[in-house]
């Protein structure tokens, strides 16, 4: 667990957006307290106060469009509403600082308020970074929820190869974000050890430890002769037996090896799983018959054809869906609903399926049952992440698991690197079709963005061993010492870090903080080019630019490690 998903809370102060917003509402509180505005009319619901950072930073630091949103249930006009609000916010700048992260309040037509922080506000900020560096980033918890979130769980019929991947990045950064939030999250892989995949898995192997030619479905590829070289005689013996299951049974132990591997691979990744739920148990344990149950209980099953349907079009589906067939056996959507029982009887509030995109048909299908036995199918949840397309010198690399063609995840890490694969996932939204340039992941130059990022980090801490030889030490904070542009940006920079996080876990996506990782990256490079910050004729003024730089580090390292990033000394 990285330091940003750890939920222990420690004292520190609120992000300085929200100390704005805070600011704002008091200002509005104040002037209705007053009569300079009027209350609200019980009917009318309060506008929710938002502050944003302008697109252009000569507007300020934040901006909020309260008055606009007022002008309408107050009948005035907006820069009239404005003005009166900018007025307390200037008052309570005068007469509360530093309570107050406001130093200055613009009226912009049409009743906008442009809002500049008081340099004591970024000075807590470094402060408080310095003091405690491993808080620094944490935020408030915003759920208390108790969320299932099942990713990958690709069949165990070969390694895990770079087409699927994505699920492991897109559920392992989800959890990851979903934690620093403050939510208790339980990862899961759910895998099919049964049916007619793993059949054919079984007879694969089985005709080249025969030596037959393998079956028209069967699967190729070295990793099928691998399993071959690892099967058991005495396994092999049993299983060749008059009259035994050969399929199933050397089926059954080669999917076992396979998923060991499987694990492996996503332990190199640096994913983790806490459960481990089989297909096969769902079934065996009872889950499928209390789910149809429940749906009986309801009224949502019927007999046709001697088939068990689901009457799905009773919530908007095209048709209804069979859970068991004519013959008896049960349907992946048996095993669907049966899990989604199996889930909430473990206490969780919320389920996230993580899906490929061609999964799309199985979604209202799901949530339909879940809805028909009596759960809330807004906590049902199924994000399908987009497919990625790996390019190799301009060409598309082709895959197919059934006939062998494929890159594994081992062979993609070993070739970019864990942090280069890790940040270009990040760095998109899941539902992005993207491509995947791997010549371009394993550039160590500033064209690669995760090496321009690390840079960054490593130069740092290249910086605090020259100060260190030179016997400068960083200041505990830098009070008093932002009136140098330099210095002023980067604290600004640094200080967003918390907001960023706060972004990250409401939308459940992680492209904003590799995107502020690189503007940081890009802010500090600047400072360090027009500030000389180891300077020993001027210890003063380098102890502050070392704190300066400290700080940066803080943050660098702890966006990285938010990510699964490493963050390295040197480079």
């Amino acid at each position: 667990m990285s330091d940003l998903t750890a939920t222990t809370a420690t004292t520190r102060q609120p992000p300085i957006r929200s100390q704005v917003r805070d600011a704002v509402e008091r200002a509005w509180t104040r002037s209705i307290a007053e009569g300079a505005l009027p209350g609200l009319a019980d009917d009318v619901a309060r506008p929710a106060v938002e502050v944003e950072r302008p697109a252009d930073p000569a507007h300020g630091d934040f901006a909020t469009n309260l008055a606009m949103k007022l002008a309408r249930p107050y009948r005035m006009a907006p820069l009239a509403i404005a003005t009166q609000l900018s007025g307390q916010l200037a008052r309570e700048a005068t007469e509360a600082r530093p309570a107050t992260p406001i130093a200055t309040v613009e009226v912009a037509p049409p009743g906008f308020l442009n809002i500049r922080l008081a340099d004591a506000s970024l000075e807590a900020a470094v402060t408080g970074i310095l003091a405690d560096p491993a808080g620094w980033g944490r935020v408030a918890p915003m759920g208390s929820r108790s969320v299932n979130v099942e990713f990958v769980s690709a069949n165990p019929t070969g390694p895990l190869h770079i087409g699927n991947a994505r699920g492991a990045f897109v559920g392992d950064l989800l959890c990851r974000v979903l934690e620093a939030g403050g939510q208790r999250v339980t990862r899961e892989y759910y895998f099919n050890d049964s049916g007619g995949q793993i059949r054919n898995l079984g007879a694969s192997v089985a005709a080249l430890r025969r030596g037959d030619p393998l079956p028209e479905d069967g699967y190729k590829g070295d990793y099928v002769a691998d399993l071959v070289a690892a099967l058991p005689d005495d396994l092999w013996e049993s299983a060749s037996a008059r009259g035994a299951d050969t399929d199933g049974i050397v089926g059954h132990w080669a999917a076992g090896r396979v998923r060991e591997g499987i694990e492996r691979s996503l332990a190199e990744l640096g994913v983790r799983f806490d459960v481990w739920t089989s297909e096969a148990r769902l079934h065996d344990e009872g889950w499928v018959e209390r789910a149809v149950q429940r749906l009986r209980d309801h009224g949502y099953v019927y007999e046709q054809d001697g088939a068990i349907w689901f009457r799905s079009t009773d919530f908007g589906d095209d048709k209804d869906r069979v859970i068991y067939r004519s013959n008896g056996e049960p349907t992946y959507f048996a095993a669907d609903i049966g899990y989604v029982t199996e889930k909430f009887s473990r206490g969780f509030d919320d389920l996230i399926y993580i899906w490929g995109a061609d999964h799309h048909g199985t979604v209202a299908r799901v949530r339909n049952a879940a809805e028909a036995m009596g759960y809330d199918r807004n906590a049902v949840r199924m994000l399908l992440y987009s497919w990625v397309r790996f390019v190799r010198d301009g060409q598309e690399v082709s895959m197919s698991k059934r006939a062998g063609e494929f890159i594994t995840l081992d062979e993609l890490l070993a070739e970019v690197g864990v942090d280069a694969a890790r940040w270009f996932f990040a760095s998109r939204g899941a539902t992005s079709a993207i491509d995947f340039d791997i010549e371009l992941a394993k550039k160590q130059s500033n064209e690669n963005p995760v090496y321009y990022v690390q840079y960054a980090h490593a130069r740092i801490a290249s910086i605090m061993r020259k100060a260190a030889e030179s016997g400068l030490t960083p200041a505990s904070g830098v009070d008093g010492a932002l009136t140098g542009a330099p210095e002023a940006a980067l604290a600004r920079a640094v200080a967003r870090f918390p907001e960023v996080v706060e972004d990250a876990v409401a939308a459940e996506e992680t492209q904003g903080i590799t995107a502020y990782a690189t503007d940081l990256a890009t802010t500090f490079h600047g400072f360090y080019r027009d500030a000389r910050v180891v300077d020993a004729a001027d210890p003063d003024r380098s102890a502050v630019r070392l704190a300066l730089a400290s700080a940066t580090r803080v943050t660098l390292a702890n966006a990285l490690r938010l990510l699964g990033i490493s963050a390295p000394e040197s480079m």
